[in-house]
């Protein structure tokens, strides 16, 4: 079981290329305000926790912090922005035990690592499904999201 981690990503893994134990961090990313305000009207999720400075000042928090919706697709774009789906990804199948471990804040710097944890052919020769298990680690690193994600990828042509 080879349990490295990969940050030379390369553009589009097949179904083949995947391993179970590998490893693969994405780039990192610092989450703004202009972020969360920007989630919050595409949401329409005005909850103060993340939109009221003066009512956070009195939360555990002690300022607005984004939403973890926002984190999770800020997580798909930079899965995307490492390269790996690049052609080869078919299908997002499934997401499970998405846990919330910690709050980001404006300011905070994020990456993903994602672990292979599963893989299966599928019946159709021509791709194959893989488990995830991504967590989303701050620049502190602690890790603030966690969840396995079931993708479907390309196989490599024969």
């Amino acid at each position: 079981m080879q349990n490295t981690t990969d940050q030379s990503v390369g553009r589009g893994r097949f179904f083949d290329d995947f391993e179970i134990g590998q490893e693969f961090r994405t780039p990192a990313r610092t989450v703004t305000s202009t972020d969360i305000v920007n989630f919050a009207c595409l949401s329409g999720d005005f909850n103060e926790v993340h939109t009221n400075f003066e009512y956070c000042k009195t939360t555990q928090f002690g300022e607005p912090i984004a939403h973890g919706p926002l984190i999770y697709s800020i997580m798909g774009g930079l899965q995307y922005a490492s390269g790996i789906n690049d052609g080869t990804l078919l299908a997002l199948l499934e997401i499970n035990a998405w846990k919330m471990l910690g709050p980001v804040k404006h300011g905070d710097t994020i990456h993903m690592v994602s672990k292979v944890i599963g893989k299966k052919p599928s019946s159709k020769l021509d791709r194959g499904v893989i488990t995830f298990e991504r967590r989303c680690v701050k620049q502190d690193g602690s890790v603030v999201q966690q969840m396995e994600a079931t993708l479907m990828y390309r196989r490599r042509p024969a």
